[in-house]
């Protein structure tokens, strides 16, 4: 455990210093965050209507959400990706260049973000009608399913593969650089989880003070950190993906990046647990 937190901090700060050099790269989540918010927005009215009116057109309506919402966020993880690599070979691309760039891969986004609201809609039916088994059998599935389309969207927009090969491509390399039977190992994440977890403390610790304009504003302050951990949180996520994809590719470490982050990005399970 000490171990996984020790690399995520090191992540933390590797990926952190690349974005404080770069810091536009910002700009991608932000814009990422404000529109998926307006979608989700657009899509609780139908939602509800479509509980109502029966099953079918409830899922109906979930799809679309999903499938909006996926390409929501699969452009703009593009257009960061397109402007990381640059970054990452001593080249400076533009906002505006990357975002062209990622409008460029509409066709391969949108079938990505097609497959992607499938797999989420069958996971949410196993979830739902599997029970306790259904919950778990859908973790695994999920699980396994992230970690072979790790690579996807890099290989979407930086080898203009179209969706199926990309998934290909992705696999390929997880398995080439990193092994047959891997799992997650250190992650940028669990840093933000950390920070959030102590800022919610925070907020509870001023609530048992019994003030509530004391506690009001703890919890505005709450919701803006969320906010920001979210942004910052997706634009480093961006750049250690990158990263990884850059040494599965070429085999060589990005400078920024420590070689044994890098390499021990991925663990060997347990024997007995299974394959990808």
């Amino acid at each position: 455990m000490f171990e996984s937190i020790g690399r995520s901090i090191e992540l933390f700060r590797t990926s952190w210093g690349i974005l404080m050099g770069d810091k536009k790269l910002l700009v991608f989540p932000l814009l990422s965050g404000i529109i998926s918010l307006i979608v989700l927005a657009t899509f609780i009215i139908p939602l509800i209507i479509g509980n109502i009116l029966g099953e079918l057109v409830f899922y109906v309506a979930l799809f679309a959400f999903y499938l909006v919402s996926y390409f929501v966020v699969i452009f703009f993880n593009t257009a960061l990706i397109s402007c990381v690599n640059a970054r990452l070979q001593g080249r400076d691309m533009s906002v505006g260049e990357g975002l062209s760039n990622a409008l460029s891969h509409f066709a391969p986004i949108l079938g990505w973000a097609l497959l992607s609201a499938t797999v989420g809609i069958i996971l949410q039916l196993i979830r739902e009608r599997g029970g306790f088994i259904g919950q778990i059998a859908a973790g695994l599935i999920g699980g396994a399913w992230g970690l072979v389309t790790f690579f996807v969207v890099p290989v979407l927009v930086l080898e203009d593969k179209g969706v199926f090969d990309a998934i290909k491509e992705s696999t390929s390399l997880i398995r080439k650089t990193w092994g047959e039977s891997i799992i997650g190992s250190g992650s940028i994440l669990l840093v933000f989880i950390i920070i959030g977890v102590i800022g919610f403390l925070g907020v509870l610790a001023t609530m048992m003070l019994g003030s509530a304009v004391l506690f009001g504003i703890a919890l505005v302050l709450f919701i803006a950190l969320v906010i920001v951990l979210a942004v910052v949180a997706a634009a480093m996520q961006g750049i250690f993906v990158t990263a990884l994809y850059s040494y599965a590719k070429s085999g060589i470490v990005p400078a920024a990046y420590n070689k044994d982050l890098i390499q021990n990005a991925f663990v060997q399970k347990q024997a007995g647990s299974g394959n990808i």
